[in-house]
């Protein structure tokens, strides 16, 4: 895969970890019961990231309605590739897409600015057919990162970008399997 379409991640030998922004509802209930739970939905697709600073765009640093409270979700690297092996991707056919149970889109990754850099960002939608699976059998832990995300956001805001950088989760290009690599890659 092109170095440009790699996944940088914060992983383990047996675990990776992605990233989800929520409402406080949502996130409180799961943090208390150390599982997904209601009012998360069990009914549609929830997308996962593993990087960081894609989330923190998204989200605009935990600020964004429905997204003030961010998630660490670590799992599996059994089940994150297990998903990886069922995706299709975004740009593919309309019908193949409707019939995934995992769609992966790239989009361009981000500086902790916000700004759009020369390489891509995997994302990866779980589809409701596979989302018992993602939340009963594949996260090992929830970790509420806000107040983390927060103190960031406040060091880069007040000028302290290098002190903000050393709260951001160390990434490292993950290593993926060569049919997962080819599975995955835009221009294939």
């Amino acid at each position: 895969m092109a170095p440009q379409y790699q996944i940088r991640a914060d992983y383990d030998a047996d675990t990776i970890v992605v990233y989800q922004a929520y409402a406080p509802a949502i996130a409180d209930a799961a943090l208390r019961a150390g599982r997904f739970v209601v009012p998360f939905s069990f009914h549609r697709m929830t997308w996962i990231k593993p990087s960081f600073l894609w989330l923190m765009h998204r989200s605009n640093w935990a600020r964004k309605p429905g997204q003030e409270r961010v998630l660490a979700v670590r799992m599996t690297r059994l089940g994150w590739e297990e998903a990886l092996s069922q995706a299709v991707l975004t740009t593919a056919d309309a019908a193949a897409v409707a019939q995934a149970a995992v769609h992966v889109q790239w989009d361009p990754e981000r500086s902790s600015r916000g700004a759009a850099l020369n390489h891509y960002s995997i994302q990866v939608g779980i589809g409701r057919n596979l989302i018992r699976t993602f939340t009963d059998d594949w996260i090992t832990s929830l970790t509420d990162l806000t107040p983390q995300v927060r103190k960031a956001a406040t060091l880069k805001q007040t000028g302290h970008a290098a002190k903000a950088q050393r709260l951001f989760p160390a990434e490292r290009v993950y290593p993926l399997p060569r049919p997962l690599e080819s599975l995955l890659s835009p221009g294939r």
